[in-house]
C-alpha cells in the first residue's frame, strides 16, 4: 500500500477520524487526549442497508460512501482524512526473519520485492503490501536476526475500501487490519501476560469470527473461522421456527446457561429448541477455537495459552466467557474498552455493547 497512497498499514495520522466498515453496520470514532487521559468525543453506529454487502464483500460502495457522508453530517463530525481498516480475512499477516546487518533499504527490498513472494498464494502485483521492523533476535545458529511483519491485501480489496472514502469525500490517512486496531485499544490488557503467554483474541463478527494468538503484542498466527452473530442467529431463528434476519440484536442480549452441577445430574429443566441450536453453533466455534490453539502450539516452544479475550459484537453475549472457559479449560474474559482506556465519555453504553467497539476505538486511538 506505501506505493498507492499517502498512508500505509502502519503509518500514522493526527488529523481526522475512525471509521470502521462492517457488513452490518459502519461506526465512526473520535478519541482525543485531555488532562485526565483519553476522552471519548464521538461515538457513532449506523446498520448498513441488506443489499450493500454479499458474503462479507462489499458489492455497493456507493451506498456505503453516501451512509458515511450523512454520518458526519449529521453529527457535525468534521473530517478530511480519517484512519479506516480492512478485514483480516481478506489479508496475510506473517513474522519472518531477516538479516540483521541489512540497512534499511537493502531490508526493505529483500522484505517487499523477494520474501513477500514466498508467502503470498497469489501473484505480488494482485496485493498490496507493508511491512514494520520489530525486534533483534539470535537464530538457532547465533546469528542475529531482526524479526519483520509483513502484510498483504488483495488490492481489490484495498481499492474497493479506498473508492468508498474518496466517494466520500475523504482521505485515507492510514488503512490497516482490523485485528491491529483492536490489539491497540487492548494493549494494556496484553502487558499483564509474559513473553511465555499467549492471549487468543476472538473477535467475533457478522459473519465470521477472526483469531489472533498473540504474543507480547504481537500477532503470531490469524484465522477466520466462518461463524459469527448472524450464523448463531439464523440457526436460533430455524430452531424456534422464525423468520431469517440480519438483526442480531436479540442474539446479543442473550445469556448463555453455564453447565452446573444440577445440570449435569439432569436436575434442570431443559432447554428450549432455541437455546439449543445456539450452544450447538457456539460449542462449533469452541471448537474451531480449540484446534487453532492445538496447531499454534504445535508450532511453538516454551508458550503457553494463558488467557482468551472476547471481542467483536458477539464477544459480548451474556456468559459467553463462562461458557469458553468451561469448554476450552482456559480463562476467558469479554474486553470492555471503555474500561481498559479508562475512557472518558458522557454516553451511556451498554456492557453487552462494549466487545464490539474495540477495532473503532483503535483506530480512534491512531489519531492520539
Amino acid at each position: 500500500m506505501l506505493q498507492r497512497f499517502k498512508g500505509s498499514l502502519f503509518g500514522r495520522d493526527n488529523k481526522g477520524v475512525g471509521i470502521e466498515v462492517a457488513p452490518e453496520r459502519i461506526s465512526v470514532a473520535q478519541v482525543r487526549t485531555s488532562e485526565k487521559g483519553y476522552q471519548l468525543k464521538s461515538l457513532v453506529t449506523r446498520e448498513v442497508p441488506e443489499g450493500v454487502c454479499e458474503e462479507g464483500r462489499i458489492v455497493d460502495p456507493g451506498a456505503v460512501a453516501e451512509l458515511i457522508q450523512s454520518i458526519l453530517e449529521t453529527e457535525s463530525i468534521k473530517a478530511k482524512r480519517v484512519t479506516a481498516s480492512v478485514p483480516m480475512r481478506d489479508s496475510i499477516v506473517r513474522l519472518i526473519p531477516i538479516p540483521a546487518e541489512l540497512d534499511d533499504a537493502e531490508l526493505r527490498d529483500i522484505v517487499l520485492n523477494q520474501e513477500a513472494a514466498l508467502y503470498l498464494p497469489y501473484p505480488r502485483e494482485e496485493v498490496d503490501l507493508d511491512y514494520q521492523k520489530l525486534g533483534y533476535f539470535e537464530d538457532e545458529d547465533g546469528i542475529e536476526k531482526v524479526q519483520v511483519l509483513l502484510v498483504a491485501t488483495r488490492r481489490e480489496v484495498t481499492d474497493t475500501y479506498l473508492d468508498i472514502f474518496r466517494r466520500a469525500n475523504l482521505e485515507v490517512g492510514v488503512l490497516e487490519i482490523n485485528s491491529f486496531a483492536l490489539i491497540r485499544t487492548i494493549r494494556e490488557q496484553l502487558r499483564q501476560f509474559g513473553s511465555s503467554d499467549a492471549a487468543v483474541l476472538v473477535d467475533i463478527e457478522f459473519d465470521s469470527t477472526e483469531l489472533a494468538i498473540i504474543v507480547d503484542g504481537i500477532p503470531q498466527f490469524n484465522r477466520t473461522v466462518p461463524i459469527g452473530t448472524y450464523q448463531l442467529q439464523s440457526a436460533l431463528s430455524r430452531a424456534m421456527n422464525l423468520p431469517p434476519t440480519r438483526n442480531t440484536e436479540h442474539l446479543q442480549e442473550m445469556t448463555i446457561p453455564v453447565p452446573t452441577a444440577e445440570a449435569q445430574r439432569g436436575d434442570t429443566a431443559p432447554l428450549n429448541p432455541g437455546m439449543n441450536a445456539l450452544q450447538r453453533g457456539l460449542g462449533e466455534l469452541a471448537d474451531e477455537i480449540r484446534r487453532s490453539i492445538d496447531f499454534y502450539l504445535s508450532q511453538s516452544e516454551g508458550v503457553e495459552v494463558a488467557h482468551i479475550l472476547l471481542a467483536g459484537p458477539g464477544g459480548g453475549i451474556g456468559q459467553l466467557d463462562e461458557f469458553f472457559s468451561h469448554r476450552l479449560g482456559v480463562p476467558t474474559t469479554q474486553i470492555d474498552p471503555i474500561a481498559t482506556l479508562s475512557l472518558q465519555t458522557n454516553l451511556d453504553i451498554p456492557a453487552i455493547q462494549r466487545p464490539g467497539l474495540g477495532t473503532v476505538l483503535g483506530l480512534g486511538l491512531r489519531e492520539v
